[in-house]
């Protein structure tokens, strides 16, 4: 059976190793498989995503010799289609206003600012009309998944890990996740979920870090009727204190690589030696 990946890049800043990593190994399973491989420009977030590093994406995977099949997607241009997404969200009941600041919640955990805290459900039952009114009057708020009536709805989330089998996830851990923003009309979530619905993705190939994420949306997945890819998570290439590559941290970038003298086979061969081969799975 043929495979479709994609690499799916947030342009917020150039890329590094750990992103060629990651397109690299979906660009090499598609291919090996006969198969197709998809690119995705993350967009969403118009406060940080710039053009200038939407370009350079493109340049830094033509100079990896990655080609992806068809135009790429760019999601800033069909946010009608999350909203629509939405609305039949709201329609089931399932979405619920939160105007709590992410130090609020923080400090509602007793957790360090931003820590990756678990939202406790402080605004879940808000009166409707006093939400609302508040929302009417211009307060900043998120609009949260009510993540217990979901999964009621779903049942139990099973998706299959490549190398490991059949996995049963948590999706209660999650909390009750950010779906949308006052200023931003859709999230991660329901945009990734969404988008690799629509384009047929059937093996989504991405770091570690987001495997913690699969749970919930394999929930919304069965929301929406969407099909439940594949999954492989891969080994994140990390520095030299064993932190993960970052935008946030000043990575050495493709582009500093690049005029650096190293060539797209010296890349490839720096990131199989940190994480292993990258035509593996297991």
């Amino acid at each position: 059976m043929s495979i479709t990946t994609r690499f799916a890049p947030s342009p917020t800043g150039y890329l590094h190793l750990g992103h060629a990593a990651a397109g690299l190994i979906g660009f090499e399973h598609a291919r090996a498989a006969g198969g197709r491989f998809l690119l995705r420009i993350e967009d969403i977030d118009t406060a940080r995503c710039r053009a200038c590093y939407t370009e350079a994406i493109l340049a830094d995977l033509a100079w990896l010799g990655l080609v992806w099949d068809g135009a790429p997607r760019i999601q800033s241009a069909h946010v009608a289609a999350y909203r629509a997404a939405l609305d039949q969200l709201a329609a089931m009941g399932l979405l619920y206003p939160c105007f709590c600041s992410r130090a609020e919640i923080a400090a509602a955990l007793g957790a360090p600012h931003g820590a990756g805290a678990v939202y406790p459900g402080t605004c879940r039952h808000l009166d409707p009309a006093f939400a609302a009114d508040r929302m009417a009057r211009g307060d900043a708020y998120a609009l949260r998944l009510r993540t217990d009536a979901a999964i009621r709805q779903t049942g139990p989330v099973r998706y299959h890990e490549a190398g490991e089998g059949w996995i049963s996830g948590d999706a209660a851990a999650c909390g009750d996740i950010v779906l949308a923003r006052k200023d931003a009309p859709c999230s991660y979530h329901l945009c990734v979920t969404h988008d690799d619905a629509l384009q047929g993705v059937t093996l989504v190939t991405r770091g570690a870090d987001l495997r913690d994420a699969t749970p919930i949306q394999v929930v919304l997945q069965r929301l929406f009727g969407w099909p439940t890819p594949g999954y492989a998570h891969h080994a994140l290439l990390t520095d030299a204190a064993g932190r993960r590559l970052a935008k946030r941290d000043r990575a050495a970038t493709l582009r500093d690589l690049r005029e650096g003298g190293v060539t797209p086979d010296q890349v490839r061969k720096i990131i199989s030696c940190r994480i292993g081969n990258i035509t593996s799975l297991s």
